[in-house]
């Protein structure tokens, strides 16, 4: 279960390309080589009302959380989050060029004993189904 949730201010849309940005998170959690092809999820939301820092209009976030399963160690997870950041900090680099733009990155680790899943997803890609 790696799944990245990009939530974003709605008019950072028309800056930057997001389903680009989804393609470069996407790849780069492909890249780290820690998390499984089938639990790989990256979703993007614009929020619908949102007050970014000093309330210009030209401010934009893009705060991004990516929950893990438990079993990997920090090291690792740091390693992986070094590489996600990278990525998206090149896809979000107009905005990044501006002081009117806040980006973040946050790993969550999922607690395996309050978490439930059912995903055929996984059997389909190694073969079981």
């Amino acid at each position: 279960m790696p799944h990245l949730r990009i939530e974003y201010s709605p008019g950072l849309a028309e800056r930057v390309d997001i389903a680009a940005v989804c393609r470069a998170a996407y790849a780069a959690m492909k890249e780290a080589g820690i998390f499984p092809l089938a639990g790989i999820r990256v979703r993007a939301y614009a929020a619908d009302h949102c007050i970014v820092a000093d309330d210009l209009a030209e401010n934009d976030f893009a705060a991004l959380t990516l929950s893990v399963g438990a079993g990997r160690d920090k090291q690792a997870l740091q390693i992986a989050g070094g590489i996600v950041f990278s990525a998206v900090r090149a896809a979000f680099a107009e905005p990044l060029s501006t002081p009117h733009f806040a980006l973040s990155l946050e790993i969550r680790i999922i607690d395996p004993d309050l978490s439930w899943k059912d995903t055929p997803i996984h059997a389909r890609l190694s073969g079981g189904k």
